[in-house]
């Protein structure tokens, strides 16, 4: 994020770089600032004729310069966006002896989702001398609840450590879907309020009490009353929560566990950083642990992997979720 406010700070300075390339497995960055250069450099009335969005799959390295070396007309910039530009990577390095020599009156913005120009070649050191090469980085599901809470804080909210897990347990590490969900909640909560389990619930349609962070929570506590009402929950509930999402969060949970009977070091700080969780979780490892021996937990491990496979089709073809289900939770508890 530092990067990329280092871009719209240097743009808001007025003093854009020629050549912005966007690449990188994290689209919701590149979509950022894209549409912030898109929106920025030019007014409204100069982006009729100095404006261009071109696409990838329509276009051709020859057309995207021939674009670029254009001049503005009555303004000091043009911008030129390609779009899905990782369509053109089998030619994308012919674009080197632009990058060389770029106009300086044109802003050339390259989305290349999802790939990663080779640093080998000469295309991304050409464009490390003349231009911006930003790399839009996938998010690890434990750097995706920092990410909200950075993003709503910016925006003057606070949210609940259950709040958070909810919201990236339900929506995955998709940026921009997160996003959209955290445009909603601020439209509708006032600033300086904490978002709750609550009103995830209420307004984004997530249960705050049948979902896998509290069927993960009565597991640990081995409260096999409570997790047998989520599981029977889930059951009636397939396509809002699918079993492979269930049994890969409790095979991650088991092994953070395994990981936890290791340590030497129990405070709460060193388990929070060895696992990679949250200082406010710390405490269902502990409980979890006593419910758990580590042999227990290994053997926990090996049925979930069975489960999984199980779960995909292999050696359980006809299997229903709710049958997988409760052979989850027999084998655990």
């Amino acid at each position: 994020m530092d990067k990329v406010k280092e871009i719209v700070s240097e743009i808001k300075q007025g003093s854009p770089k020629p050549i912005y390339f966007l690449m990188g497995e994290e689209p919701y960055y590149i979509d950022r600032i894209s549409q912030f250069i898109a929106e920025n450099v030019l007014t409204e009335d100069e982006r009729g004729f100095n404006q261009m969005v071109l696409y990838g799959k329509d276009t051709s390295v020859d057309e995207v310069v021939a674009n670029a070396k254009r001049f503005p007309m009555m303004a000091q910039y043009q911008v030129v966006i390609v779009k899905e530009a990782q369509h053109l990577s089998r030619t994308i390095e012919q674009l080197v002896p632009y990058v060389e020599n770029p106009q300086q009156t044109t802003i050339l913005v390259l989305c290349y989702k999802y790939k990663k120009l080779d640093k080998r070649k000469k295309l991304y050191k050409a464009i490390q001398k003349k231009g911006e090469l930003f790399e839009s980085k996938k998010l690890y599901e434990n750097q995706v609840a920092d990410w909200i809470r950075r993003t709503l804080g910016g925006k003057q909210y606070r949210i609940s450590p259950k709040a958070c897990v909810m919201l990236v347990e339900f929506l995955g590490t998709d940026l921009s879907k997160i996003s959209n969900e955290l445009d909603k909640l601020t439209l509708i909560v006032p600033p300086n309020v904490e978002i709750t389990p609550e009103l995830v619930e209420e307004h984004i349609g997530i249960s705050k009490d049948f979902n896998n962070f509290e069927l993960k929570k009565a597991i640990g506590e081995r409260d096999v009353k409570k997790a047998s009402r989520i599981i029977d929950y889930f059951a009636q509930n397939p396509k809002d929560n699918p079993f492979i999402v269930t049994v890969t969060l409790l095979n991650t949970f088991f092994t953070q566990l395994l990981q936890y009977h290791g340590l030497k070091d129990h405070s709460p700080g060193n388990v929070a950083k060895i696992l990679g969780v949250s200082p406010y979780f710390v405490n269902e490892y502990v409980v979890a642990a006593r419910n758990y021996p580590m042999k227990r937990v290994s053997g926990v491990i090996s049925s979930l992997r069975k489960l999984d496979l199980k779960g995909k089709g292999v050696g359980a073809s006809n299997m229903a979720q709710a049958d997988l289900l409760k052979e989850l939770l027999s084998e655990i508890l």
